[in-house]
């Protein structure tokens, strides 16, 4: 039994991995070659909070810090930041499961929301501060409200397609660690 949820386990760390590579494969890819005057929503940092407010063990803070380091090297992003904010972001959604798991949905969304605009803005302070030329604040606010609205549906989705779910008050999770 133990071997079975360790297998799991790993099993969905590196199911993690893919989906986060498949995100960004498909955000690399040129379908459109004229520049938008709109940001589509960060599909990968609504599937990892989806994740870590389900099962964080799925997701722990080495891989969440790589799986974001990687991506900030593909787009092309300052390298660490959106990995260092990510990972803060989780860390602090991590801490507030005990009272999200009696929260309802919409108590959970809120607390995402409000990571998210805590990410976007100490990622926009910080750029400042380094006098790094940030993208236009409209985009980042697009990107920013359209990340929120999408995480409904990436939480949907961990949930019946990739079997993501909250354990029970009384469940065990995988390392065999009671939770309360």
């Amino acid at each position: 039994m133990a071997e079975l949820s360790t297998s799991r386990l790993w099993l969905m760390r590196v199911g993690f991995v893919g989906l986060a590579l498949l995100i960004l494969f498909f955000h690399l890819l040129p379908l459109d070659t004229v520049p938008r005057r709109w940001a589509p929503p960060d599909l990968l940092v609504a599937f990892t909070f989806a994740w870590v407010l389900r099962r964080p063990d799925y997701v722990p803070v080495l891989i969440l810090a790589l799986v974001m380091l990687v991506a900030d090297l593909m787009l092309q992003r300052p390298p660490g930041l959106q990995a260092m904010l990510m990972v803060l972001g989780c860390e602090y959604l991590k801490n507030q499961t005990a009272g999200l798991h009696q929260a309802s949905f919409l108590g959970e969304w809120m607390a995402v929301g409000i990571v998210l605009v805590g990410i976007t803005v100490l990622n926009r302070l910080i750029l400042g501060i380094l006098a790094v030329d940030p993208s236009p604040l409209g985009l980042n606010l697009i990107q920013m409200g359209l990340t929120f609205l999408v995480y409904p549906v990436a939480v949907v989705l961990s949930q019946s397609l990739m079997g993501v779910r909250k354990l029970a008050p009384g469940d065990a999770d995988a390392l065999g660690r009671a939770r309360l």
